[in-house]
């Protein structure tokens, strides 16, 4: 390594100071910076820990933050892009999802252990992505500095080192403290770690960039690396969260329906809900832990990780006694996967995949009983959705779910590529479906949303929305960051 970032870097890691740095934000627009000029270029997280998560094509699970940082280069998800998923399933233990695949459930002490195992498929599946791109974007995980996760470590920089790539460290100054989190987090690294750090980038800036170089000036005197770039702060950027829950909506000064989803402990694949956050006709309000639903037209119980302690939940919060009067005056209450589950008859986990092995009484809504099995449904799918009084649309998207459902009619709603899916019940003013991403497409979107009670519908462009949010970071990058100096074999594209 030299005191430049590497003449022809082949990857380029972000890290961050801490956890919604922004790190999965910048290794998407700068993976549409490299695709925009014709470069071969793939993401990889070696670690995610994550509920919202996508499905390859040839069935298998990897973070959602790297199938739009995918889409965000132009090509197809694989399971190489994130070879280790943990999806938690308790406070302490998580699903370990190795290389698209459920390998086990551990603790946290026990993966830490099976770190050193791990990284074994980690590097193979970084080696697979060099042989066919011209560059890899790493995201990191969490923060690079956190001691107590040094050892072992497979998703900052013990993977940096393992792999010889530089790295870049991220800092958001809306927090507050940009300085110190940087500094300091230099500061934490040993010295052959904080080498391969090539400089920084500040996210989220907001104001005056020139009171803003004084600090600028001290950080590269006191560390001797440079600034790459002040990304100014994105107001209104529409992008699927890695795992947090994004509350922030479109402003519109009419909303006609009134749609809530109630936070679950174990809540996964929130992001099915990005679409209605975006819907200028949509007032979309997510209910958590000790509060009342507020009045609304539809309720949605989303995925879970934990389908029959995150059912005892929900009536541990009373919300089925509220679903129950919802439904007598007249609205219509929605699940999908887990949610989906929960709207049936019973729901037994024989093999103690979730939890404790038991049979839960589920809120009786559907004629429909499931089943908990040790493999996993993976899967991307398409065919039609038929709701009440409407005619027939198409419909695709994806399908994460261990259990296996009885009872599903030969005329369910959704006709699908493996057979029919979904339930209609309670008079038709209950529905519940496998499918992921249902609200992805305008037509499946629309016919739901009529079913719910909203007459002239104008759902927008989902897919464009979130190309144009990618584009809007990409062209951020573009303005504000030295890309010259992190890939300087390319550096006559990056002329500013």
């Amino acid at each position: 390594m030299t005191d430049t970032l590497q003449s022809t870097t082949r990857a380029l890691m972000v890290q961050g100071t801490t956890s919604d740095a922004g790190k999965s934000v910048l290794v998407a627009g700068l993976c549409r910076v490299l695709a925009r000029q014709g470069i071969r270029v793939a993401p990889f997280k070696s670690q995610n820990m994550a509920l919202n998560s996508a499905v390859t094509k040839d069935g298998g699970e990897i973070g959602r933050a790297q199938a739009v940082q995918a889409q965000a280069c132009g090509i197809e998800p694989s399971v190489h892009m994130n070879p280790v998923l943990l999806k938690p399933n308790t406070d302490v233990g998580a699903q370990v999802i190795v290389q698209g695949h459920a390998l086990a459930d551990m603790d946290a002490v026990g993966f830490h252990n099976y770190k050193k195992v791990v990284m074994t498929p980690i590097m193979e599946s970084f080696a697979l992505l060099q042989q066919q791109y011209q560059t890899i974007v790493i995201e990191g995980a969490g923060s690079p500095a956190e001691i107590n996760l040094r050892e072992n470590d497979v998703a900052n920089m013990g993977f940096a080192e393992k792999a010889h790539v530089p790295v870049i460290i991220i800092a958001d100054i809306d927090r507050g403290g940009v300085f110190a989190h940087i500094y300091g987090t230099l500061a934490l690294l040993s010295e052959s770690e904080q080498a391969r750090v090539k400089g920084f980038v500040i996210n989220r800036f907001r104001g005056d960039i020139k009171l803003l170089e004084p600090g600028l000036e001290w950080l590269e005197q006191k560390t001797g690396k440079p600034v790459l770039g002040v990304l100014p702060y994105l107001h209104g950027l529409m992008l699927e969260a890695e795992d947090a829950i994004n509350c922030q909506q479109v402003d519109a000064a009419d909303h006609q329906l009134k749609v809530v989803v109630p936070v679950l402990t174990r809540v996964s694949n929130h992001t099915d809900f990005d679409p209605l956050r975006m819907h200028p006709q949509v007032n979309l309000q997510f209910v958590g832990k000790g509060q009342p639903f507020p009045a609304a037209d539809l309720i949605i119980i989303p995925g879970t990780k934990s389908v029959r302690s995150d059912l005892a939940f929900l009536r541990e919060q009373g919300w089925d006694k509220q679903i129950q009067r919802h439904l007598r005056l007249g609205g219509k209450v929605m699940g999908i996967c887990g949610g989906y589950q929960m709207l049936g008859e019973t729901i037994a986990d024989p093999h103690a995949i979730e939890g404790e092995a038991g049979v839960s009484q589920g809120l009786g809504y559907l004629s429909i009983a499931t089943t908990i099995e040790k493999n996993k449904c993976l899967q991307q799918t398409e065919g039609t959705l038929t709701m009440p009084n409407q005619m027939p649309v198409t419909v695709k998207g994806y399908e994460i779910h261990a259990g296996v459902t009885q009872g599903v009619s030969a005329n369910a709603p959704l006709q699908l590529t493996d057979g029919p899916d979904g339930q209609l019940g309670c008079d038709d003013h209950v529905f519940g479906t496998y499918l992921h991403g249902i609200f992805e497409q305008q037509g499946a979107c629309d016919a739901i949303l009529r079913w719910a009670g909203l007459e002239a519908t104008q759902t927008p462009d989902f897919d464009g929305i979130r190309q144009q949010g990618i584009d809007r970071i990409a062209d951020t990058i573009e303005q504000h960051m030295d890309l010259a100096a992190i890939w300087p074999q390319w550096a006559d594209k990056f002329k500013r």
